[in-house]
C-alpha cells in the first residue's frame, strides 16, 4: 500500500473559498485550523478535513468536516485563485 503525501497537515490554517469547493462560494471564504486530516483516499487531489472555522480575529467558531479539493486550499496572505469561467 502506498502513502500519499498531503500538502495540508493537522495545525495549518487554511482560506477555504469557492476554488476548494463549490458548497464554499461566499464572497471572501473562511479561515479554518485543521486538526486532522483524513488519511483514507478518495477522489484524486480531494481530501477530508476535520477542524474549526474560524472567526476574522482568528477565534473558533464551530467545529466542522468538510470535504474539499486540496488545490483550491489557500494559506493565509497568499493571493486569490484566478476565477474560472
Amino acid at each position: 500500500m502506498t502513502t500519499v503525501e498531503r500538502a495540508t497537515r493537522a495545525g495549518d490554517i487554511v482560506l477555504v473559498g469557492r476554488s476548494a469547493s463549490v458548497q464554499f462560494a461566499v464572497p471572501n471564504g473562511f479561515a479554518f485550523r485543521v486538526i486532522d486530516v483524513d488519511p483514507r483516499p478518495t477522489y484524486a487531489g480531494w481530501v477530508w478535513l476535520d477542524g474549526y472555522q474560524l472567526d476574522r480575529y482568528g477565534h473558533p467558531l464551530m467545529r466542522r468536516r468538510i470535504f474539499v479539493r486540496e488545490a483550491g486550499l489557500r494559506r493565509p496572505g497568499s493571493p486569490p485563485s484566478p476565477r474560472h469561467g
